[in-house]
């Protein structure tokens, strides 16, 4: 998998971080979904596949907290 850097405004960056903190995940991990999103577009499948990622990461970072 490759790395990309992006730059945010100082409120972007914290809108990331509270919606990350809303579904459980690291904003990384948000920033990353919804790329995915917007680069597959809104198919149904792909809407259910970030929400299981969504689910097993929720719950990984619950475990790990724990």
């Amino acid at each position: 998998m490759a790395e990309i850097r992006i730059e945010l405004a100082e409120d972007q960056l914290e809108q990331l971080r509270e919606v990350a903190k809303q579904f459980g995940l690291a904003p990384e991990e948000m920033a990353r979904l919804g790329l995915v999103d917007l680069l597959v577009g809104s198919d149904e499948s792909v809407k259910t596949q970030i929400g299981y990622v969504i689910q097993k990461n929720r719950e990984l970072y619950q475990r790990l907290a724990g």
